[in-house]
């Protein structure tokens, strides 16, 4: 079984930073990829931002030149460092990770969420 711990959210004036973490742990074989969803009251559940194995990644457009997301594998540990965040990207933030267990099966785990709050 895989489990997802998410930290790092709070609550964060307009404008300001903060920086999500998401640490996996399991008998993981591969992660293929990995990144972090938001689901504001009443929406959907959306990609904030991907990585894959190889390094790419993949954003949303509105939050482009704000957002990065990078990866530490030692530490098997993805980060979302968010800049000059806007009041409509209060959500829960939800971290996602799709690879492969040791024994080769797949799997597409959820972290249980980090409340992310942006209001001055």
């Amino acid at each position: 079984q895989v489990q997802l711990v998410e930290s790092g959210g709070g609550l964060v004036q307009p404008g300001g930073s903060l920086r999500l973490s998401c640490t996996v742990s399991g008998s993981i074989f591969s992660i293929n990829h990995w990144g972090w969803y938001r689901q504001a009251p009443g929406a959907e559940r959306e990609l904030v931002a991907r990585i894959d194995s190889s390094g790419n990644t993949d954003y949303a457009d509105s939050v482009k030149g704000r957002f990065t997301l990078s990866r530490d594998n030692a530490k098997r540990t993805v980060y979302l460092q968010m800049n000059t965040l806007k009041t409509e990207e209060t959500a829960v933030y939800y971290c996602n990770a799709v690879g492969a267990y040791t024994n080769f099966r797949p799997f597409d785990s959820w972290g249980q969420g980090t409340q992310v709050i942006v209001s001055s």
